[in-house]
């Protein structure tokens, strides 16, 4: 694995299509987008003002939904929920209150191997977006999960 360059959150016409999906599940039509895309409603960690972000689950069991912050730690819908962890998610046309917590880099790393035998070509996709170079391996799927900040969304009672 190899960091080409890590890229900046999308901006112009590209953050518009990227924000696309939260449009389709405000007019009700995120069944849709089914299970591996969920909607975030957070709140912004300057303006206080609520936020909505989508993002893909990477994994998801009874202990709640697994997201990456694809964008590394700097992403806005990361640093709110790191904030003020208490949101609300939607996935598909399932709503949940849940925590957010972050995961260590190894369970980062275990999760991203995981996903790439599962998801092979959203995988490499996700690594090329990401800015990493990777030969495919789970060895190298590994090194990729350990430098992004994996989020695990638990429901509260």
């Amino acid at each position: 694995m190899q960091i080409i360059k890590r890229p900046g959150p999308p901006a112009g016409l590209r953050r518009r299509l990227w924000r696309l999906p939260i449009r389709l599940y405000r007019i009700g039509l995120g069944p849709l987008l089914g299970r591996r895309i969920m909607l975030l409603a957070h709140i912004g960690r300057v303006s206080g003002r609520p936020r909505q972000a989508v993002i893909e689950v990477i994994e998801h069991g009874e202990h709640g939904y697994v997201a990456a912050s694809g964008f590394g730690p700097k992403a806005d819908w990361y640093q709110n929920v790191m904030k003020t962890p208490d949101i609300t998610i939607q996935v598909g046309g399932r709503t949940l209150q849940v925590t957010a917590t972050p995961l260590p880099a190894d369970e980062g790393a275990e999760i991203m191997a995981r996903y790439a035998p599962r998801h092979p070509a959203a995988a490499r996709r996700l690594c090329k977006i990401m800015g990493f170079a990777i030969d495919g391996s789970a060895q190298d799927y590994r090194e990729v999960g350990r430098h992004i900040p994996f989020v695990r969304f638990a429901p509260r009672a």
